[in-house]
């Protein structure tokens, strides 16, 4: 895939799935109405923020790397290679991890219950989705290059160091 209908093609897929499960679906749960319950709350709401902008810059970063590799992160028009540079050196799921960031600091912001519980079924369902459908496929489209990256870079919680692949077996998307 060229790199011009890889950006498109992302560009459009970004707005449409994180775009839903960071905006619209947040907007829906909280109307975006800040609570300030506490007194003092103003500390919470302002970790909320930091939150929310760290937790948007792996999405972002993963996104850019799969256009770098010719291809979208959506599972209709992969990469033909594994992606392991950027923020996937530290996690195998940085966008997941990422959008959760932002909705734990959304539900601090906005002071919500709501999005705390919409935070874990934005885990879950990914997971399990990574589990049973992106594993199994990665392992047989890369066999021993992607056991060999799953076995050093943790699902869910980032490596303090980034991984590096040189000498493993992996090839660094461009």
């Amino acid at each position: 895939m060229r790199r011009s209908r890889a950006a498109l093609g992302s560009a459009a897929f970004f707005v449409v799935a994180p775009g839903t499960v960071v905006g619209l679906i947040p907007w829906l749960i909280t109307r975006w109405e800040p609570h300030q319950p506490w007194p003092y709350w103003m500390v919470a709401q302002v970790i909320g923020v930091g939150l929310i902008c760290v937790g948007l810059v792996p999405p972002v970063a993963a996104f850019v790397e799969f256009v770098k590799a010719g291809g979208t992160p959506m599972p209709l028009a992969p990469t033909q290679r594994l992606v392991v540079s950027g923020f996937n050196r530290y996690l195998r799921n940085p966008m997941y991890f990422g959008l959760v960031l932002v909705i734990l600091g959304q539900a601090l912001l906005f002071a919500s219950v709501g999005l705390l519980v919409y935070a874990a079924i934005a885990w879950a369902v990914p997971a399990a989705f990574v589990r049973w459908y992106e594993e199994p496929t990665l392992l047989r489209q890369f066999g021993a290059e992607y056991e060999t990256y799953r076995r050093a870079v943790p699902a869910w919680w980032p490596r303090p160091r980034p991984w590096n692949p040189s000498g493993h077996g992996a090839r660094r998307a461009r």
